[in-house]
């Protein structure tokens, strides 16, 4: 039968991965988001660095080319909520990470007031109690398309009841900035081991 065929990464690492401003950024969207680890905030930048290569290269191709797929990524892009439809590539090029995570299921649960939290919309999704019209998904990382996102609700079947006030079900809340200083005792804490790494290897250069 052969080999397998080789899976392709699907994320990358950024290139100064211990940058200060880069560490408090991932953490504050880590929290934010409710994302599971920084590899799901790099999947998500990699997408974006995929869809911003692609507009960069409809732009610097041929009038012939260009006419044919600059509708093609627009429509795609669109379709998905990443832009309005009648934006350009100048648009795509603009676009942010948060563009794309306000897209995941899991925010689209949570910003239509079905969960508390997006901790809680996560959960729920995992379990099987969202469905997207009669069908159920449980990939809180699922894109969720224009179209789609008016059949997105609590599955009718299941046992789980949650009463949430407009304060609570608002994207705005406390959490953000819980994670926020979170974030950034995880950043003095980082800062604090390297110091101590430094600092050893200064005592075994010297004892040398």
């Amino acid at each position: 039968m052969g080999d397998p065929k080789r899976s392709r990464k699907k994320s990358h690492k950024p290139r100064n991965p211990w940058q200060m401003d880069s560490l408090i950024q991932e953490l504050q969207l880590l929290g934010t988001y409710g994302l599971r680890n920084k590899k799901e905030l790099r999947r998500t930048n990699t997408e974006l660095s995929r869809i911003r290569k692609q507009a960069r290269q409809i732009l610097a191709a041929s009038e012939e080319v260009r006419s044919l797929e600059e509708p093609k990524l627009l429509n795609s892009v669109s379709r998905k909520g990443f832009v309005k439809k009648e934006s350009s590539l100048d648009d795509i090029l603009a676009l942010e990470v948060e563009n794309l995570l306000n897209r995941r299921l899991q925010s689209v649960v949570h910003k239509r007031g079905i969960t508390r939290t997006m901790s809680q919309s996560r959960q729920l999704i995992t379990h099987g109690h969202i469905q997207i019209g009669e069908k159920r998904v449980t990939i809180p990382s699922y894109i969720v398309e224009i179209n789609e996102e008016a059949d997105v609700k609590l599955d009718p079947n299941s046992n789980i009841t949650i009463e949430i006030t407009p304060k609570e079900s608002d994207l705005g809340s406390k959490e953000p900035e819980n994670a926020v200083k979170e974030a950034e005792v995880k950043v003095e804490e980082t800062e604090n081991a390297v110091k101590e790494a430094e600092v050893k290897v200064e005592e075994t250069e010297n004892a040398v």
